[in-house]
């Protein structure tokens, strides 16, 4: 750790097994009871109304936070889910409590006939047994999304979330291995000016690659196209070559960003389930508001376990409870025996039976992803 900066508090002071009831508490969280089913309610209470849904682990960039150079051993076809099961298991999860599906990757839009899935995931907002989807969402990198955005509206999409973390095509290069900042540039331009499309853009903060652009992605996506813009921290994935070093916390992006403009906190956002601290900014010079507002999300250093309201598929069909845990159970193993909806039901209460009450700190993420077995972020789902 660079001894100028004073030490972090990377994370809540959990490993990846259950927590004791004290470390618990220390996130505000005590053990309410056993998980259910119904409603999406883990042992603490927190219940779930967002799905994470990851199509496939394909991808047309190798971004460095992502995934190691050399990529990753991808599934085979046979193991990913189709878009019958992921309808199947998606209307589930809806009717237990699932208000908010995003689709995720690898990049969604590599798999084939992917507005199909969004037409089919897009009727559940049309559901007649009293619980109905209210949002459907996508997070994309933006290189094949401009042809794609009428008929994904059109579909059913409401909200896209784009990566983009930074302005400089060398240092767009550096981080995805890949050109193609223009053409994310214009993705995101063209979002920006589709009618009722919720946008917001993505980038992750990291110290010496683009610390130096915190402003400026600010004055052009929250100031000059109104969309609002998150900074998150650089977060430990297998073969990421995550270092303390490279984090940017969150304290330090809000003093960068008040350097130009007054930070007026908002919250977090979805009425205190989300993932973002909220911010309007105002120019320091001028007084003048940007019409989008800026949010960060802290994962390492100031984490947000104790709302969590979000559940992962990933795209070989293991539902995952956290981001940063190892812990998976399989859903697509008995969707292919012949499970029932109860017996898949039973599943999902078990899973968000070994949910934690929060993730590990950086130094045991480190050392469990050592020991070999870990997902990187690509296989996972962002």
């Amino acid at each position: 750790m660079n001894a100028s900066r004073l030490p972090l508090p990377l994370a809540a002071p959990a490993g990846p097994q259950r927590l004791d009831a004290q470390a618990a508490a220390q996130l505000g969280l005590t053990v309410q009871g056993p998980a259910r089913a119904q409603g999406l309610v883990d042992r603490f209470g927190r219940a779930h109304k967002t799905l994470r849904i990851s199509v496939t682990e394909r991808c047309n960039l190798r971004c460095r936070y992502c995934m190691p150079e050399e990529g990753v051993p991808l599934h085979a076809r046979s193991d990913v889910l189709s878009f019958e099961e992921i309808e199947r298991l998606a209307r589930l999860f809806v009717s237990l409590g699932i208000r908010r599906i995003r689709l995720t990757g690898g990049e969604p839009l590599v798999r084939k006939e992917l507005p199909l899935l969004a037409r089919r995931l897009g009727a559940l907002k049309r559901m007649s047994d009293g619980a109905r989807l209210d949002e459907l969402l996508m997070t994309t990198n933006g290189l094949l999304l401009e042809p794609l955005l009428p008929v994904l509206r059109e579909a059913g999409l409401d909200g896209i979330n784009l990566s983009l973390d930074t302005l400089r095509p060398e240092v767009f290069e550096r981080l995805t291995r890949r050109p193609g900042l223009d053409q994310t540039l214009s993705a995101v331009r063209a979002a920006a000016r589709t009618p009722g499309l919720r946008v917001k853009v993505n980038a992750v903060a990291m110290r010496g690659v683009n610390d130096g652009e915190l402003c400026a992605l600010a004055a052009l996506l929250a100031g000059e196209l109104g969309v609002e813009l998150r900074y998150i921290e650089y977060m430990p994935f297998d073969g990421n070559h995550w270092s303390e070093d490279a984090l940017l916390p969150a304290e330090e992006i809000r003093r960068e960003l008040a350097t130009r403009y007054r930070l007026e906190p908002l919250g977090l956002d979805q009425d205190g389930a989300g993932t973002a601290q909220m911010f309007a900014l105002r120019e320091r010079d001028s007084g003048a508001a940007l019409r989008g507002q800026v949010g960060i999300i802290s994962s390492m250093s100031e984490p947000f376990c104790a709302s969590c309201s979000r559940l992962r598929l990933t795209a070989d069909g293991q539902l995952r409870w956290c981001l940063l845990d190892e812990g998976e159970l399989d859903l697509r193993g008995p969707l292919r025996a012949g499970a029932t909806d109860s017996d898949l039901t039973g599943l999902v209460a078990l899973g968000l039976e070994r949910k934690a009450a929060g993730h590990a700190p950086a130094e045991t993420l480190l050392v469990s992803q050592a020991r070999g077995g870990a997902r990187a972020m690509i296989r996972i789902g962002g």
